[in-house]
């Protein structure tokens, strides 16, 4: 694997906050960072159900493997330097109900945070 595009709710301000940090770290295998549902990731993924990459995270791998949720969020660990033996890990029969957990406290904590926009939230055009 080569590059990984992960695509993440913009409107969301716990997914906004990972994206700025996975930017930060030292990356084995590129990241990419899509909005999820937008222009850029439709016209990338045109196969890809949209409306559920705004519910979870997704990560698109560079040959078409697509990982959503508890494997989302293990791959974008793998892919940085510092957290490839812990992505590793939480692979394994041992860590997985930790990776499983995590997970969940995340998508608890994004409903009680986020703002919902029923349906209407725009997602804004990538910085460039």
């Amino acid at each position: 694997m080569k590059r990984l595009t992960v695509l993440y709710d913009a409107q969301c301000p716990l997914c906004v906050h990972l994206r700025q940090w996975l930017l930060r770290q030292r990356q084995l295998v590129p990241l990419d960072l899509v909005p999820a549902a937008s222009e850029e990731a439709r016209r990338r993924f045109p196969a890809l159900d949209h409306e559920s990459t705004l519910r979870e995270i997704t990560v698109v791998g560079d040959r078409g493997q697509v990982y959503r949720s508890t494997a989302a969020w293990i791959v974008c660990l793998w892919a940085l330097a510092e957290y490839r033996p812990k992505a590793h890990w939480l692979s394994t029969p041992a860590g997985q109900p930790f990776a499983r957990v995590t997970v969940l406290a995340a998508a608890k904590y994004r409903a009680l945070t986020a703002a919902s926009c029923e349906g209407r939230c725009e997602v804004p055009a990538p910085p460039g």
